[in-house]
């Protein structure tokens, strides 16, 4: 069951900022990263953010939170993460397409590491196109998604 979040209560941040520090390891291995900054998100810049956020329930469990920056034109993905106890449970897929289902502009936007296999194949299953690669300051080399709609 996908609910929003209220992201600026601080229990709730709380629970948000675990999955995210449970899974982004994770990520950080698949892609090589010695500094990877979503693993320095604070609690306080989970509680100021100013987007929307969304849990995954299963098992009365935070299985994923995905994160939305709602534009006038453009929806973007700030990100996805799923528990690594739900991972290969389609918690992404379902994730994504509730966005998809509920966000209505023209175009969604989503970035992710080049290496990070998992997320490059759910984005392009859901027919989001390539639009560039860049690398961070970090020396993480990133993929960055598009898909028009209409």
């Amino acid at each position: 069951m996908i609910q929003t979040l209220n992201h600026n209560d601080q229990q709730i941040a709380q629970v948000i900022r675990s999955v995210f520090q449970d899974s982004y390891p994770i990520e950080a291995k698949l892609l090589n990263a010695k500094d990877f900054p979503p693993l320095k998100r604070t609690l306080e810049e989970f509680l100021d953010s100013k987007n929307v956020f969304y849990g995954f329930y299963k098992e009365k469990k935070l299985a994923g939170v995905v994160e939305v920056k709602a534009e006038e034109n453009n929806t973007h993905i700030q990100s996805l993460v799923v528990h690594p106890d739900f991972f290969r449970q389609g918690i992404g897929s379902a994730m994504v397409q509730f966005v998809l289902d509920t966000y209505t502009t023209k175009t969604i936007t989503v970035e992710t590491g080049l290496a990070n296999e998992p997320a490059k194949d759910l984005y392009y299953g859901f027919h989001f196109r390539r639009v560039r690669e860049y690398d961070t300051e970090e020396g993480i080399r990133k993929i960055a998604f598009l898909m028009r709609r209409g």
